[in-house]
């Protein structure tokens, strides 16, 4: 007890000494201030106060905040626009004066975020009021990028800074909906009906190329073919003339008469008539004087070609 009474003053002032002592967490900045005025800003780790005359005002984070907003807004052609978008953004620095704005500016974080979500719905109904209704869906990144340009001085003033504004979701009213999805299904069928016609169109056309060239194949086989017959036929008909000249030339050198030889060649067209006519009935006059009659046309044929032979060797002597 002694001991105590002796050394008083020195409890007091290990007392008054821990009473200084306040420690801030990492990712906050303390405010001081003393008699209600502005005095300094603590750093995160163990910091030293003036017992009872300073005190920690505010601790402010530096650290990223996010919030999320639903809010609608109305385009030129009167169409309501909902937006869900999500807000990102954080002190701009760790500097005192920095600190200062943010502490002083606003009197609560709830009017800090009340102020900002007004701003940044204000300001993208501004944009949304000059644009029609068809346009919108396409417009995400012109909306945050307007929003950016319009409010990052204004931020800078109060301390903060918009990292990254996220449209998650546009929608319209019930009605608009519908039609824009009738829209799409008939431009899905259009299309749809554009790929069909073209495929067919395709599809007869090369059909059509196919049976052209078929045709063309075929009509030069044709053509092939009537030829090569032509030159059998000819080359037929040149052994059988050879053939009859070389028989008559024998039967003069006999002194036999040739008209037998186109006797023969009648009676052997009339067996193969008989032979491959198929059951078909071919009248033919048998008398004598008919086939003397087609005897002597037989033989006026022989010396027309003799006499068109013999022509034509004169010409080439």
């Amino acid at each position: 007890m002694d001991l105590l009474a002796s050394y008083w003053y020195v409890i007091i002032i290990i007392l008054f000494l821990f009473a200084g002592l306040k420690t801030i967490n990492q990712g906050f900045v303390g405010v001081v201030t003393m008699f209600g005025s502005y005095r300094r800003v603590l750093r995160p780790g163990l910091n030293f106060l003036i017992p009872f005359l300073e005190q920690i005002n505010r601790k402010v984070s530096i650290q990223n905040r996010s919030v999320e907003m639903e809010f609608q807004a109305v385009t030129a052609d009167q169409a309501n626009v909902y937006f869900k978008s999500m807000l990102l953004y954080a002190v701009q620095n760790a500097d005192e004066e920095t600190i200062k704005k943010v502490a002083f500016k606003f009197l609560s974080e709830r009017d800090l975020m009340q102020a900002l979500t007004r701003t940044i719905e204000g300001t993208i109904r501004s944009f949304v009021a000059t644009k029609r209704q068809a346009e919108i869906l396409g417009l995400r990144k012109e909306i945050v990028e307007y929003v950016k340009e319009q409010i990052d001085h204004l931020l800078e003033e109060w301390g903060y800074h918009l990292l990254d504004l996220q449209i998650n979701d546009i929608t319209f009213d019930k009605a608009i909906m519908d039609s824009m999805s009738r829209v799409v299904a008939s431009n899905n069928l259009k299309a749809a009906a554009e790929n069909e016609g073209q495929a067919l169109l395709i599809t007869k056309t090369k059909s059509a190329e196919a049976e052209g060239n078929s045709i063309k194949i075929a009509a030069e086989a044709e053509r092939v073919a009537a030829q090569l017959r032509g030159q059998g036929v000819a080359l037929f008909r040149e052994e059988v003339a050879r053939g009859m000249s070389q028989a008559a030339e024998q039967m003069k050198q006999a002194n036999l008469d040739t008209n037998v030889i186109l006797f023969s060649m009648w009676t052997e067209a009339i067996k193969n008539f008989a032979e491959v006519g198929k059951g078909n009935v071919i009248f033919l006059d048998g008398s004598s004087e008919s086939m003397q009659r087609n005897m002597q046309q037989i033989m006026a044929m022989m010396q027309q070609q003799q006499t068109n032979k013999g022509g034509q060797n004169l010409s080439q002597n």
